[in-house]
């Protein structure tokens, strides 16, 4: 139990007595009432807007509310003051002792602290990355990558289970075009001058697999017809292509779960099965789309279709879910898909760049539908990275073709460094990635502050033993002064973050929270240049030495605990 979700029973308990004594009506609904920092530090150390969402429904004034409120919360052993601002707003500040206790629960709970079991009993699908098969890992698939790695770990310490998956689109058009560039490196393996034309994939990363396709059926399809090798050579192609995934995403660390192929979905009748259960509950139907708008293509005729019912479920329009030729429709095989994703999930989520955006409400309306509204779905937007070099646009890379490898990346700058970047901005915010910058060393790199402030805390046992210093036995907590326990009050808001942020599965806070904490930590520490006294290690004065030491060691773990959600880890020394 957090120390916010203690101070949230303590309410409820004062809610009950008052419920008992008639001053509020029975069953009155709670599920708007908080408890958490206010904004402004100064009105005090926890805040709750009780009164003012209880007031109205039991037909009180809320100032008069927060009065009632007020005088219960004033017995509680940890509460030193209460104050009632504006129309109803009720601040408390605690008492020092709850916050020495609070730096006691991180370091007995230690690579623990922060993890909630809110989520526990609830299994969550997460699926990232996803990527066709056609090459490798590029930057554009990073930021993707890195949210939906980081919002699995944050999931899992909110208490759920996770299981990460990556769709395979292995059953595209994109394959054959990628069977067909494998063909032509086949060729030019076996000694052949090849060109590759518009159309097909460029890149050199298809040479070892031509050589490899060469060296297994040596010249025995080079004038064959396209019928007799396409299926070969696609199976061994995109076989090799996942090999080349698997491994650049183990570069940052990225560890799927479950490689599911939408080959093996349509090959096994599921779009078949979703669609016989949608028609049987007359949400599909055979009907004719309208016409595009604005000016109707010459060639455009109206066609009969599957068409599923998304208009009920908040779609702008009915979709098809088979072609004209009765092949699956992306939207046919995505459907299907989903519903195998729910029979194992109470919860899916689905990473995204921000250019699907336009499929978004339809996955939600056929999820909706094929669930019965049973099953939360959620779909993350990420927006693209731009990469730059010293404010200059970074040049593609000639082995993958058209674009940026993200092994490139991650061996220049290191696998923490991309990992940690790519959660400092909302998702769906734009993101510039510079080279120059991620490696800095200043405040202004989120990257770098972090990690400083945790080797400033691993350098301090050592500076203490070449002082002399030892510290054993319980810390002297009390000889933490007001400037130590703010610090304190910032790093008891960690437990509180993880459930926020995996309420509104948003990762990137667990970075904008170490930043501020190292930000904490920095300016307690910058104190002690101008005040000698103020410093952690005070060689004359071995109690204070061993709180703050105590006191040090806690952030440390804190930053640990949010590192490893984010899959960085934390660095003892800074090159």
């Amino acid at each position: 139990m957090t120390l916010y979700t203690r101070f949230a029973a303590h309410l409820d308990a004062v809610l009950d007595q008052l419920t008992s004594a008639g001053d509020l009506p029975p069953a009155l609904n709670r599920a708007a009432v908080t408890v958490e920092p206010p904004r402004d530090a100064s009105h005090g150390d926890l805040a709750t807007n009780a009164a003012m969402v209880l007031a109205k429904p039991a037909g009180t004034n809320p100032r008069a509310l927060a009065e009632k409120i007020a005088g219960q919360l004033r017995a509680i052993p940890e509460v030193a003051s209460v104050a009632i601002a504006g129309p109803g707003f009720i601040n408390m500040t605690l008492r020092d002792d709850t916050w020495r206790g609070e730096l006691e629960a991180v370091h007995a709970a230690a690579a623990d602290y922060g993890r909630s079991t809110k989520g526990q009993g609830t299994t969550i699908n997460v699926e990232y990355v996803s990527a066709n098969p056609t090459g490798p890992m590029h930057m554009g698939h990073c930021r993707g990558a890195v949210v939906g790695d980081a919002l699995a770990s944050l999931l899992e310490w909110n208490g759920a289970k996770v299981i990460r998956e990556y769709y395979v689109n292995d059953a595209g058009g994109q394959v054959d075009v990628l069977a067909r560039s494998a063909h032509l490196r086949y060729r030019e393996a076996l000694g052949e001058a090849v060109e590759i034309p518009e159309g097909l994939y460029p890149g050199e990363y298809l040479v070892p697999v031509g050589q490899a396709l060469a060296g297994e059926f040596g010249d025995r399809f080079v004038s064959a017809p396209e019928t007799e090798w396409l299926a070969t050579f696609r199976t061994h192609t995109v076989a090799a292509m996942l090999v080349m995934i698997r491994e650049d995403l183990a570069l940052l660390g990225i560890h799927h779960d479950l490689f599911s192929s939408e080959a093996e979905l349509q090959a096994a009748g599921k779009p078949e099965a979703a669609e016989a259960e949608l028609r049987a509950r007359g949400l599909v139907y055979d009907g004719v789309l309208e016409a595009p708008k604005g000016e109707t293509p010459e060639d455009w005729e109206p066609v009969e279709l599957p068409l599923f019912r998304s208009s009920q479920f908040g779609d702008d329009q009915d979709r098809p879910i088979r072609k004209s030729n009765g092949s699956w429709t992306y939207f046919g095989a995505d459907l299907a898909y989903h519903w195998q994703k729910a029979q194992n999930a109470d919860q899916l989520i689905d990473i995204w760049g921000a250019d699907h955006a336009g499929t978004v409400k339809r996955i939600v309306a056929a999820v909706q539908a094929l669930t019965e509204g049973r099953t939360r779905f959620d779909v993350k937007l990420v927006q693209m990275v731009r990469l730059l070099r010293g404010g200059e646009p970074v040049k593609m890379s000639k082995r993958a073709g058209n674009f940026v490898t993200l092994a490139d990346v991650v061996r220049e700058v290191g696998k923490d460094v991309v990992r940690f970047t790519m959660l400092t901005r909302k998702a769906d915010a734009q993101m510039d990635f510079d080279f120059a910058k991620v490696v800095e060393a200043s405040k202004d790199n989120p990257v770098f502050y972090v990690q400083y402030a945790h080797a400033r805390i691993h350098s301090l046992h050592r500076r203490a033993a070449e002082a002399g210093i030892a510290c054993t036995g319980a810390a002297d907590l009390s000889r933490l002064e007001t400037e130590d326990l703010g610090l304190v009050k910032l790093a008891a808001q960690f437990p509180r973050v993880v459930e926020t942020a995996a309420a509104a599965r948003e990762p990137h806070r667990i970075a904008f929270y170490l930043y501020d904490l190292a930000a904490g930590f920095h300016a307690l520490w910058n104190v002690g240049n101008d005040r000698p006294e103020r410093r952690f290690l005070v060689a004359e004065d071995h109690a204070v030495t061993c709180a703050r030491l105590y006191l040090a060691d806690a952030i440390g773990q804190i930053i640990r605990n949010g590192l490893a959600i984010m899959g960085v880890e934390a660095v003892e020394e800074m090159n």
